[in-house]
């Protein structure tokens, strides 16, 4: 028999926890506006946190999206965290209603974590992959070519999650981690990657196609 996995992210847990608590104490003291508004919350969360299956496409050397959300930017551009490498610059900006788990682009081992604190401006806005908050993850795969995700805090998103730790190998679309309430992600590629997507692509995690890596 497969085990069931709940399609819930479990860093919601406690916030469905607490909010189902207060619709129920609401609703027994007859408060019904309030357990009403309060259940609607509570669904609101249940959304935010889902964690859906997705399909993974499957080829040699596919980089998938690292999440769900808008393509706001494809540019070349230095990475700043790592290498300082020219490279392809990938920006997706999550809302509020995207799906906020993360998930890995490529086939690859985590070579480093770098975590900066910052501001929290609006992540849509060009400041804010330099000012805001965020942690980079530096990623190989097996022919030495690298990948670097960054998971960039927004104006209510507050709190990165990163389960990844340096050592740890990734199957590509494997879940790494999520974004509380509304982000961005950027992706840093090789230059000779060739990119299949462009400015206002709608993508999914782990399952949309960026790009193709350079045969080695």
């Amino acid at each position: 028999m497969h085990n069931v996995r709940v399609p819930v992210a479990k860093e919601g847990v406690p916030f469905i926890g607490i909010s189902t608590l207060a619709t129920v104490v609401l609703a027994v003291l007859q408060f019904k506006v309030a357990a009403l508004l309060c259940l609607s919350l509570t669904g609101f969360i249940l959304y935010f946190f889902r964690d859906p299956d997705r399909i993974v496409p499957t080829g040699e050397d596919l980089i998938t999206s690292p999440a769900d959300g808008k393509v706001i930017e494809v540019t070349r551009d230095q990475e700043p965290y790592f290498s300082g490498d020219a490279s392809i610059r990938i920006s997706i900006f999550m809302n509020v209603f995207n799906c906020h788990v993360n998930r890995a682009p490529i086939h690859g081992r985590v070579v480093d974590i770098k975590y900066q604190q910052g501001c929290f401006l609006c992540a849509n806005k060009k400041r804010a992959m330099v000012e805001n908050e965020r942690a980079a993850m530096l990623l190989e795969d097996v022919k030495g070519r690298r990948v670097t995700v960054v998971q960039v805090a927004g104006l209510v998103a507050r709190r990165i999650v990163c389960w990844a730790e340096p050592g740890d190998k990734l199957r590509l679309g494997q879940r790494y981690g999520m974004i509380r309430f509304g982000s961005r992600l950027d992706v840093y590629l090789p230059e000779k990657v060739k990119v299949t997507v462009e400015k206002g692509h709608h993508v999914l995690a782990g399952q949309s196609v960026l790009g193709k890596m350079e045969s080695v």
